[in-house]
């Protein structure tokens, strides 16, 4: 056991809607501490009522005991293992007193043909400023995003001077692509990791995609394209500008600090529980879940 310097309380953690708070801790030790779990790193010993914790991010070089995962379960708190700040998500440990309602709610809505249009409508209208005309067809919203989506390439590209020549890269030969997509590339992975960490901490499914359909991580990619434009363009734009060297380590730490800074994460869980929102769900049976899975 590491030796217990001033204990320090954490009287407020960031909070999702709903109440539903989050910690995240790196290269730190966990274990029980009374009713909650005690978090030693090189500040000392801070306290965590996990009666008020919904999900505790574990990232790299944590250690946590046997006795803290019972405490948290029997909490009903989620434990979930990423990378540096959100980079990844390996895996994940649910409490057994988690509802399944949020769950049922995206299965009813991907199963039933008019409604899962309509979440691809939602998505598609979260990511213009302006409502869409309401008589469009998927194929022309779907040509709007397409313009969208290289007008950002184009204007910051304008605005950083660097050199953009379509999206293009190959994943077995990386090192063939120009450092703007390989700045892209990385930096969608770690969007990706941030989007998967929001979806399950918030009782979603990541294989139940709208947009994306028939991956185990669908909903994770129609999530993470709601903040592309946003947040990774100008990203990966910007770390380039500024030096061509390492650029998949640098907009990865640039990423981690505009999500920090932005409460992304936060943002993703409001998206997530207006996407389901006021939908008229009706009951889902095995009958009308066979036709999807013929």
């Amino acid at each position: 056991m590491p030796p217990v310097p001033n204990a320090r309380n954490l009287k407020e953690l960031p909070k999702f809607r709903d109440g539903l708070s989050y910690l995240y801790v790196e290269h730190a030790f966990i274990e029980q501490e009374a009713q909650g779990i005690g978090v030693y790193d090189q500040h000392g010993l801070t306290l965590v009522p996990v009666a008020s914790l919904g999900v505790l991010f574990l990232g790299p070089g944590t250690r946590i005991t046997h006795a803290a995962i019972r405490a948290l379960a029997g909490n009903g708190c989620t434990v979930a293992w990423v990378g540096e700040g959100f980079a990844r998500f390996y895996a994940q440990g649910l409490g057994d007193t988690r509802s399944s309602l949020r769950l049922q709610r995206q299965a009813k809505a991907w199963a039933d043909p008019k409604l899962h249009l309509e979440v691809v409508f939602r998505l598609y209208q979260k990511r213009f400023q302006e409502p869409l005309p309401p008589n469009l067809t998927l194929e022309q919203v779907r040509g709007l995003e397409g313009v969208r989506v290289r007008a950002a390439y184009a204007r910051w590209s304008r605005e950083t001077g660097v050199p953009w020549y379509g999206r293009s890269y190959d994943r077995r030969n990386w090192g063939a692509s120009d450092p703007v997509n390989r700045a892209l590339s990385a930096g969608a992975a770690y969007l990706y990791g941030l989007a998967h960490a929001a979806i399950v901490s918030s009782g979603f499914s990541p294989a139940l995609g709208f947009i994306h359909t028939g991956k185990l991580l669908s909903f994770v990619y129609d999530v993470a394209d709601l903040y592309k434009t946003e947040v990774l363009v100008p990203a990966a734009f910007l770390t380039v500008a500024e030096s061509e060297l390492e650029v998949e380590r640098r907009v990865r730490q640039t990423l981690r600090d505009q999500i920090l800074g932005a409460r992304l994460l936060e943002r993703m869980v409001e998206d997530l529980l207006w996407l389901f929102s006021g939908l008229e769900l009706a009951p889902l049976s095995l009958y009308t879940m066979l036709p999807s899975c013929m």
